[in-house]
């Protein structure tokens, strides 16, 4: 069972951390180079980030359960399970993060309409750019608490014999 669950949680946690870190790859440009017509443009109107969404959501709170699930496995089973147990408290921190900073700056973005650039565009931007950066690194710290929860020997009991 703590395979099973180490696997997964490997594997979901390292796909939303890909988004995520993907979103960090295309912030520079986004935000150093890019008018604002085209961050407006590519962002909101023509869906370059509809599958983040898509696939993000389930991905996050997939990540926030197969961690936990794990670190239950995982009790009693030190210093595994303080990794684990750390692991989930970062990805649901992540959701926080996202739900507090980026959704936020989502619901405005909804209301724009094509024309003039909207006089908050600045504010708005750098509050959706950075919410994902944020975001980002809390799954990246997560990942690495989640791998160190079932690195060979972490996951051992406490006799020395893994399940």
């Amino acid at each position: 069972m703590i395979r099973a669950l180490s696997l997964a949680s490997l594997v979901v946690t390292a796909l939303s951390l890909g988004l995520s870190f993907a979103h960090v790859l295309e912030a520079p440009p986004r935000l150093l180079d890019w008018p604002p017509e085209l961050w407006r443009e590519a962002t909101v109107f023509h869906g370059q980030f509809r599958l983040f969404g898509l696939l993000g959501g389930p991905l996050d709170g997939g990540a926030v359960l197969v961690t936990a699930a794990l670190a239950i496995a995982l009790r009693g089973r030190r210093p595994a399970f303080g990794y684990g147990l750390t692991g989930a408290a970062l990805f649901a921190g992540s959701l926080v993060v996202w739900f507090a900073w980026v959704a936020p700056a989502n619901g405005i973005l909804a209301t724009w309409r094509p024309g003039p650039i909207p006089a908050d565009f600045e504010a708005v931007r750098s509050r959706w750019e950075s919410g994902h950066m944020a975001v980002a690194g809390l799954k990246l710290l997560g990942f690495v608490a989640v791998a160190l929860a079932v690195l060979p020997g972490r996951a051992a009991s406490q006799t020395g014999t893994a399940d």
